[in-house]
């Protein structure tokens, strides 16, 4: 039997054994399981991304990778979640979720729906696939404005947000431009690609100073995650089948959960999820020297999506809701550094 060629990048990557692993960790649509030789469709470079990302999240999250190691099964891997900042003048990067929307678009993804999170002075995008909506991982990317907050907090996003190199190489810019226009990727263009998408999802601006961190995190735990986390996956989102049931099962088991589930205004979409991990980064003292503070990282989330009528027929709620995102987003907040 032929090794499928989302499997073939992934070994190209982390190696045959986590790539066996990951196989074996997530439910993955039958095209997946295919040699595609050396004509990669961008479905398949799509799919792969959203596969090494998976594993990255539970490396920085060790309860999510307790409940995959003890749950077994496949899981179903829903959308991930990443936050950016809106905001002129901030260096290499383009603002808020543009920055991905060129990586996104050309790997065959479109903005599904868009979210206003008022009360976090943000709005969120929802990025489902074209072509396999329901079996490749949307992205919720969500954008947060500096300048809806005082100036000491401005001040701050443009002294912190910087980013002086873009991250994009040239050539990977070049591989998406190809997806873009309906080509396809050798394999091995298809592992560099995948590889270089990979390190976007990261800080890419320098280690905040303490007094900058406690000038963001006054006024909005959001900008404050970001200055420590930049781009990282916040967090991961395992689709279930009934999510209340599951969270009971768990705290039962001696998991730290979200105390409720989030549901949406129309009742078909439910979420809750593990806490956020607690997790140690750097920081500029008043003197200059880096010290390390624990911080909220990244976390483990939980969905239960039902089907709709659609003039397509009964299909899957690929939707999110506004008030259910804002309700998620308090798991990373925190008081202060320690």
């Amino acid at each position: 039997m032929k090794t499928p060629t989302v499997q073939k990048i992934a070994q190209g990557l982390v190696g045959s054994e986590e790539a066996g692993r990951l196989m074996e960790m997530l439910a993955l649509h039958p095209d997946f399981l295919t040699d595609h030789g050396d004509a990669v469709p961008r479905a398949a470079v799509a799919q792969a991304l959203n596969m090494l990302l998976f594993r990255g999240l539970l490396r920085e999250v060790p309860e999510g990778a307790r409940y995959v190691r003890e749950q077994g099964g496949r899981m179903v891997f829903d959308h991930g979640a990443l936050r950016t900042v809106n905001a002129p003048r901030l260096g290499a990067l383009p603002p808020g979720h543009a920055a991905f929307a060129r990586v996104l678009e050309p790997l065959g993804y479109h903005v599904g729906g868009t979210y206003p999170l008022e009360r976090l002075r943000m709005m969120g995008y929802a990025y489902t696939h074209r072509d396999y909506p329901d079996d490749i991982a949307q992205f919720f990317v969500s954008e947060i404005f500096p300048d809806r907050f005082s100036p000491e907090v401005q001040a701050a996003a443009q002294q912190v947000f910087q980013v002086k190199v873009d991250p994009l190489a040239a050539e990977a810019k070049g591989l998406l431009d190809r997806l873009a226009a309906g080509g396809t990727l050798s394999l091995d263009e298809a592992t560099g690609l995948v590889g270089e998408l990979v390190r976007l999802f990261d800080r890419h601006h320098p280690v905040p100073t303490l007094a900058q961190y406690e000038t963001l995190l006054a006024e909005s735990a959001e900008l404050a995650w970001i200055a420590t986390e930049g781009n990282r996956f916040n967090h991961a989102t395992d689709r279930v089948p009934d999510v209340e049931a599951l969270a009971e099962e768990l705290k039962a088991r001696g998991y730290e959960m979200k105390p409720k589930v989030e549901v949406s205004r129309n009742g078909t979409v439910r979420q809750t999820a593990l806490r956020a991990a607690m997790v140690e980064r750097p920081f500029v003292d008043a003197r200059g020297a880096t010290v390390s503070r624990v911080v909220p990282g990244s976390f483990y989330e939980f969905i239960s999506r039902d089907l709709i009528d659609t003039e397509a027929g009964r299909r899957l709620d690929l939707r999110f809701d506004s008030g259910n995102a804002q309700g998620i987003f308090k798991m990373t907040a925190a008081a202060s550094v320690c």
